[in-house]
């Protein structure tokens, strides 16, 4: 079995192949070529982490396998992510085990790959300000992957823990973009796509912050409970997903969906928009939003991108 490390994935996977793939893996999800089992993730009782599987089946691109981790708050106080995880990959012929790829790194890439997606697909092209909600370790990953999708000009942030924008203006200035720290009154008002990286249990946006013409990508949200924008904020916007099923149980969309402020049949899959299936947006100051649960394909999708990419040195 090939055993791919985190430094091996950092070598082998990018923003742009990581983009590809899970680009592909959408559009596959879409055509039904490709599906995710039931999503497990629990409460363990243990420094108040999260952990759980998330699995699938590519058909077209024949990679099946799962994904097994989850989130410990602590961790970034030790020096370590808080996301920990490990991908296997098994031959879906014979349902051996193929490889066994380092989760964490990939984790970052593919969640910043899926929200850069929706930038390209759902976007105007236009889009000069990019706000940032957040700060942790994902919100580099998300900056770099959507400054390759627009000619953005400047980068506004915000974060509960001020101390931590040291991050988001780091990046941005290795990008060449200025970066200002503003309320999310401003970032609203000013930010002409949204990415949302956060661990809240309560609304952080507001509908009545969000200029009309705004793209957000909200990617935080992944556990029932989480939320990081107001149901009547979701109500107010052309919602894309993932994948349905994950966005109205774990996902922004569940609160949305439980309060009755949208049907299931108002959320489309971002893989429609890539197969032309769906024109995605629908008008320049329509608000469009993209809730990025993280379906296991993702995963598979990365992780055997970098085994294939080890097994052809």
């Amino acid at each position: 079995m090939l055993i791919v490390s985190e430094e091996t994935c950092q070598k082998v996977v990018g923003h742009k192949n990581a983009f590809t793939a899970v680009e592909g893996v959408f559009a596959a999800m879409a055509r039904g070529d490709a599906y995710n089992f039931p999503v497990v993730r629990e409460a363990i009782g243990h420094a108040d982490a999260l952990y759980g599987f998330k699995s699938g089946f590519d058909r077209a691109a024949g990679v099946l396998g799962l994904k097994a981790g989850g989130y410990w708050p602590g961790n970034e106080k030790q020096g370590l992510t808080n996301h920990q995880s490990t991908v296997f990959l098994f031959n879906p012929d014979t349902g051996q085990p193929s490889a066994m790829v380092g989760g964490n790194y990939l984790t970052a890439m593919r969640t910043a790959a899926a929200s850069a997606v929706s930038i390209r697909y759902l976007a105007r092209e236009d889009a000069k300000v990019l706000g940032m909600v957040g700060a942790g370790f994902q919100s580099a990953f998300q900056m770099r992957a959507a400054a390759a999708q627009r000619k953005f000009e400047r980068v506004v942030g915000w974060n509960l823990h001020p101390e931590m924008l040291s991050r988001l203006e780091q990046t941005a200035d290795e990008l060449g973009l200025p970066f200002e720290a503003v309320s999310l009154d401003r970032l609203g008002a000013e930010a002409d796509v949204i990415i949302s990286t956060t661990s809240s249990f309560a609304p952080i946006l507001k509908r009545s912050q969000v200029k009309p013409g705004t793209h957000l990508a909200c990617m935080g949200t992944d556990t029932k409970g989480k939320q990081e924008v107001e149901a009547e904020l979701v109500a107010a916007t052309a919602v894309f997903t993932d994948e349905v099923a994950q966005a109205v149980s774990i996902g922004e969309c569940q609160h949305a969906v439980g309060l009755g402020l949208i049907d299931e049949s108002r959320i489309t899959p971002i893989g429609a928009v890539i197969n032309r299936e769906h024109p995605g947006r629908s008008a320049a100051d329509e608000i469009t939003l993209f809730d990025g649960t993280g379906v296991g394909l993702q995963d598979l999708a990365v992780a055997a991108l970098a085994a294939a990419a080890v097994q052809a040195e």
